[in-house]
């Protein structure tokens, strides 16, 4: 439950503390006092939506806090728990819960276990399919426990079979399409019969057959200037140190070294005349090279970076093809497990669809008894229990919808169709009173769902009210005194003007104050006749 909630530069509230109590606690004053803002608040700390413009003016924050109570339950969450959300004019959020910080999300996540608001626009719950599947299930209790846990076992083998198949190649369309990929991906290496250095060897003999007219004409002008007349000449040099080289030591020496360039001048000059032979321009030979070439770069982009890279693919691609290829024998135990859960699964989900569909009738005919007391006389709740043959769900093979009918001669049509606000309150009112018992959420906050009504559907309200805070904090902001003279605990809101600043002010009213406020609500004045019927109201609440 919720102990104590503080709001502070939300609209006109300045800076407000609300004391909470179990049971019903009915919040009247003044219109534009500030009671919608409370409910607005209880959204921003269940990490609703905000708005910057929802900032008090002239502040640059807002913030709201709450302490709950919670008693030990089956998520070990006891004792007082603090959250808060502070949000700042340029849109950032600060979410704690106990001090530790969350994300909206995560705020938003913790908080659906203990709050749920009702209100003219805010009756998402009743809308989603999902929670159809939760009311009914809750209305039929122990009945379908058993069964449900015992569908829930076999669904999370099911998928863990599924998953492993799936890891396994275990569909076997995919198992052979992955075959059928790897396989060519070898066929498509081995054709090529690829060498480790051969791309270097082509790029070289690639560059040298693009610029053969370059090198022959640059060989042949080194040629001709080594020459024989180079040489000849060199030869003659040598013949006339050697007259010299007895009568000193450094001709001889001189001699020695010129020799020894004459005969690798010698080398040199073969050595250019064999590389000119050597090259040739082959258009024939030129196409393989660009075509191999092309080849090799069009498996890198496919498989490695380098010819090395491919080679080591190629051996993990084959033996990925081993693998999945052993893997049948596997896959076969598994697929039979898989179908015979299916088949524990299948007897199981109809029964618990035939536990479903008996009960949808009883949870239908409940609600229904409850909106005539609502006077929804003409509305009639009808609860589709579909089974679905070819899916599995966590919770069965049934798809849960409520359907409604407003008026005599229409189509019934889902629920979340319903185009009046005040009708889908009352339903949410109706399904909230028969499911008081298994219903575990601790705080209901139900706003203005008494718009539009009067006489005794005020009073059928006010009753339901009361029913299901017996199992349920209820907060519920109302303009009946019905509603208002049922209640556990009254709070006033009121506004005032100081210093040219309006701000919201919030009390507890004591048993004199609950009589006249009672009296004020019933006809907009306070005498002495309105006053004897507030009490007589009032005095209702102990029978």
């Amino acid at each position: 439950m919720i102990a104590t909630l503080h709001i502070k530069n939300i609209g006109i509230i300045e800076d407000i503390c609300i004391d909470l109590n179990k049971g019903l606690n009915v919040l009247t004053g003044e219109t534009g006092a500030g009671k919608t803002l409370i409910i607005d608040s209880l959204q921003i700390i269940s990490g609703g939506r905000f708005s910057k413009e929802m900032i008090r003016k002239g502040e640059t924050n807002s913030f709201v806090e709450l302490c709950l109570y919670e008693p030990e339950n089956e998520n070990s969450i006891e004792g007082n728990i603090i959250v808060s959300r502070e949000i700042q004019n340029n849109g950032k959020n600060m979410c704690k819960i106990n001090g530790r910080m969350v994300t909206v999300n995560e705020l938003k996540e913790f908080m659906s276990q203990f709050i749920e608001i009702h209100g003219q626009n805010d009756n998402q719950n009743l809308l989603d399919n999902k929670l159809h599947l939760e009311y009914l299930d809750g209305f039929i209790g122990n009945q379908i426990t058993n069964k449900k846990q015992e569908y829930e076992k076999l669904y999370n083998r099911y998928n863990e079979i599924k998953q492993q198949l799936k890891q396994n190649f275990g569909d076997d369309k995919e198992r052979q399409r992955k075959l059928d990929l790897l396989k060519y991906q070898i066929n498509e290496i081995q054709e090529a019969n690829l060498r480790k250095k051969e791309e270097k060897e082509l790029e070289e003999k690639r560059k040298i057959m693009i610029n053969s007219e370059k090198i022959v004409e640059n060989l042949n002008e080194a040629d001709n200037l080594i020459g024989e007349n180079s040489i000849d000449s060199i030869s003659m040099a040598i013949r006339a140190l050697e007259k010299i080289e007895n009568i000193d030591e450094k001709y001889e020496k001189v001699s020695a070294n010129l020799k020894n360039i004459y005969y690798e001048l010698q080398e040199l000059s073969r050595d250019i005349s064999s590389y000119k032979e050597e090259i040739y321009f082959d258009e024939e030979e030129n196409n393989y090279i660009e075509e191999r070439l092309d080849l090799i770069y069009s498996l890198k982009r496919k498989y490695g970076n380098t010819i090395e890279e491919i080679l080591i693919y190629q051996e993990e691609i084959k033996n990925e093809v081993d693998r999945i290829e052993n893997l049948e024998e596997y896959n076969n135990k598994l697929k039979k497990e898989q179908k015979e859960i299916e088949e524990k699964m299948n007897l199981i989900a109809s029964e618990i669809h035939k536990i479903r569909k008996e009960n949808a009738i009883k949870l239908s005919k409940q609600i229904n008894n409850e909106l005539e007391d609502l006077e929804m006389k003409n509305a009639k709740i009808n609860i589709h229990v579909d089974y679905i043959d070819e899916e599995y769900f966590k919770e069965g093979k049934d798809i849960i919808t409520f359907y409604i009918t407003t008026n005599i001669g229409e189509d019934e049509k889902e629920l979340s169709k319903i185009a009046s606000g005040g009708e889908m309150s009352r339903t949410m009112l109706a399904i909230k009173k028969v499911l008081a018992d298994s219903d575990k959420m601790p705080v209901l906050v139900f706003d203005e769902i008494d718009t539009g009504i009067s006489g005794k559907a005020a009073s059928s309200v006010a009753k339901k009210l009361k029913a299901i805070s017996q199992n349920h904090q209820v907060l519920c902001i109302s303009h009946l005194p019905n509603i208002a003279a049922i209640a556990d605990y009254n709070y006033y809101i009121s506004k005032n003007v100081k210093e040219e600043r309006t701000k919201t002010q919030i009390k507890l009213l004591k048993e004199n104050e609950v009589i006249e406020e009672i009296a004020r609500i019933s006809s907009g004045e306070v005498n002495e006749i309105t006053l004897k019927y507030a009490t007589e109201l009032r005095n209702k609440k102990a029978s």
